[in-house]
């Protein structure tokens, strides 16, 4: 089974891929808790699979910041 649209093809527009991941699978779970997909038609049945497109699309990018985030834990 290969996975539409490619990796390859979407490297040309988010070069890590550890962001491509995190991205998609942030906006994955957008989409199964009732976000509307960015694009008509979405070929793909899976969150992830339409995540991919709204890439491929140029409708989901992010913002590379120089900021860091983290998060303290209190007790």
């Amino acid at each position: 089974m290969m996975l539409e649209p490619s990796i390859d093809s979407l490297q040309k527009q988010i070069k890590s891929k550890y962001t491509l991941v995190t991205l998609s699978a942030r906006r994955a779970r957008e989409l199964k808790q009732g976000s509307a997909p960015m694009i008509d038609n979405p070929q793909s049945f899976q969150q992830v699979g339409v995540a991919l497109e709204e890439i491929r699309d140029g409708k989901l990018s992010y913002v590379e910041g120089d900021e860091v985030h983290t998060r303290t834990e209190t007790t």
